[in-house]
């Protein structure tokens, strides 16, 4: 991670409650992410952690949070409540969109597993306001047909080509959505991207995403 980068711990207030987050700043961030980590992890997902440090080193702001409570993540059936994650999401985006520092930044969602779903949701609640969505080893088909189709964001659904069975999941998601999609295969890549190098060409491909949709839109010539 870049020298010039600084941590700082932030509580994000959702109603009654105060989710726990990791919040990175480069020196000139070039825009800002959002992981949404997947069922049974939190914001010290070591994945999520290794792909927030190569975003970060090409000065992109990260913020890594936990989308469930302690208690709250001892029951099954809230690890995969999409609608309940898309819910504390969409609640980060909306204080960030608070913090004078942080709103003018272009704004991108990470997910992986079903965080991946929940990043899609609430994409597609937000609209035009989130620029690029990456989705790792995603369950995107837990966002639903409906959501999908409402995606605005361009999105990248990074796979491992191990990982059979998502990936026929993502195929099928990525025919569902109408908003620009591609699917990227990493070779040799088992679901959890364990394998050497697998990793690493998946936080390379999604620091490709954002920095492409993260980029001021070019101004054609007057003629």
């Amino acid at each position: 991670m870049s020298a010039a980068a600084a941590t700082r711990e932030v509580a994000i207030p959702l109603g009654r409650l105060a989710l726990p987050g990791t919040l990175t700043l480069p020196a000139a961030p070039r825009g800002l992410v959002l992981f949404a980590h997947g069922s049974g992890s939190s914001r010290a997902s070591p994945r999520n952690r290794f792909v927030a440090g190569v975003l970060v080193d090409a000065g992109i702001a990260t913020l890594l949070f936990d989308l469930l409570t302690p208690s709250e993540d001892r029951i099954h059936e809230a690890r995969f409540d999409i609608a309940l994650l898309t819910a504390r999401l969409a609640g980060a985006t909306a204080w960030l969109a608070h913090e004078p520092s942080l709103a003018p930044l272009p704004l991108g969602y990470f997910g992986a597993s079903t965080g991946a779903a929940a990043a899609l949701v609430a994409a597609a609640d937000a609209g035009t306001s989130v620029r690029a969505v990456v989705s790792r080893g995603g369950r995107p088909d837990l966002a639903g047909a409906g959501a999908l189709a409402r995606v605005t964001a361009p999105t990248l659904l990074v796979v491992g080509s191990e990982d059979r069975e998502v990936l026929a999941l993502n195929r099928a998601a990525r025919d569902r959505m109408r908003a620009p999609c591609e699917i990227a295969i990493v070779p040799r890549a088992t679901h959890l991207f364990e394998e050497p190098g697998t990793l690493e060409a998946a936080a390379v491909a999604a620091r490709d995403w954002f920095l492409r949709h993260f980029a001021p839109a070019a101004v054609a010539p007057r003629r």
